[in-house]
């Protein structure tokens, strides 16, 4: 097994991709395997595996996240300059959000005081629920 991988190895990567879609194509698991192993020993084009690269992939996207991940620039003075400024925009994103919740509230509120004022100003004037009454013509069936 090893001579045959050194011997994919001599080949390139275009054989191993090859034999990737090959493996797909016959039997998905096969295929799958073969992406895990190529992925874990670094074949397709990382020198140092996959678990070097995800992991730096892993600090430069958690770098983005949030400015506490970022790396100093060297000059101390922006650095808290840019400190200062993004924990300032953090609490006005908090009080907005407040802001916009509160303003969501009185909406619901206004639109369901508005309801319970016409519902209540209205006299039932569904007709099922009322009894005819016994002087209603209507209901008394004309001679022919």
């Amino acid at each position: 097994m090893t001579q045959m991988v050194a011997k994919l190895d001599d080949l390139g990567t275009p054989i191993w991709i090859a034999l990737l879609v090959l493996g797909f194509a016959v039997f998905w698991p096969v295929g799958l395997a073969l992406l895990a192993f190529l992925l874990m020993s670094g074949r397709l084009g990382s020198s140092r595996g996959s678990w070097g690269c995800a992991s730096s992939w892993r600090r430069s996207h958690y770098r983005g996240s949030s400015h506490r991940y970022y790396s100093t620039t060297g000059n101390a003075a922006f650095d808290e300059y840019r400190e200062q400024t993004l924990q300032r925009l953090e609490e006005e994103q908090q009080e907005f959000k407040e802001f916009l919740k509160k303003l969501r509230m009185a909406k619901d509120r206004t639109e369901f005081d508005r309801f319970m004022a016409t519902r209540h100003a209205q006299p039932n004037d569904d007709p099922e629920d009322e009894e005819p009454s016994p002087e209603d013509d209507s209901l008394v069936p004309s001679p022919a």
